[in-house]
């Protein structure tokens, strides 16, 4: 057996000093005038992109349904509140006006009512008003995101939930569901990747 059998599979590869072909050249096996691939196993990684030629990856190009559904959610509670708004500014005008009618002005029981109402309804009527603006801003601002407005939404979410247990009782169980669902949909994954991804 010879080493320097060029069709011999044992003996010393090509190129390799001593083995008579001289240095610079492929070795056995690969083709001449193309560059060597890669190994075995090792993927190229693809070109990277400029920050303006494909965005980030991952982020939602589009709103999310649960994100829209929690947007769609904010207005009916932004029609309510506002029903509600010129509803307890109503009855508050009604009670002052009746606390101070003439006949009733010696009713000491009634004026301690009208004194206790008159209060908590214009109490309700600014809660109402706050609600009414808090809800139409963050109705507006969805579209924007950013990670200010996912967290306000879910803080709203969890006050109106409360508010609508109390003082809104019965009708107020509309406003806890809503703004319970608000906050479900704002805090899933796919709405804190749709308030966090990069706006431009």
């Amino acid at each position: 057996m010879s080493f320097g059998d060029p069709n011999n599979p044992y003996g010393q590869p090509q190129g390799q000093p001593g083995s008579g072909q001289p240095q610079g050249q492929p070795g056995y096996g690969y083709p001449q005038g193309q560059p060597q691939q890669p190994g075995y196993g090792y993927p190229q990684a693809p070109p990277v992109q400029p920050y303006g030629g494909g965005g980030f990856p991952g982020a939602p190009t589009e709103m999310p349904g649960g994100v829209k559904a929690a947007r769609v959610m904010l207005w009916v509670i932004f029609g309510l509140s506002l029903i509600g708004t010129i509803i307890f500014a109503l009855a508050a005008a009604a009670v002052s006006a009746a606390k101070n009618d003439a006949q009733l002005q010696d009713d000491v029981q009634f004026q301690q009512l009208a004194d206790y109402s008159g209060s908590l309804l214009w109490g309700m009527t600014v809660i109402a008003v706050l609600t009414t603006a808090i809800s139409i801003y963050l109705a507006v601002k969805f579209a924007k995101g950013g990670s200010g407005v996912r967290v306000t939404a879910l803080v709203f979410g969890i006050v109106v939930a409360i508010l609508g247990i109390y003082p809104f009782v019965g009708f107020g169980l509309i406003y806890t569901v809503l703004a319970i669902l608000i906050a479900v949909f704002v805090g899933k994954s796919d709405g804190a990747a749709w308030f966090n991804s990069p706006r431009h």
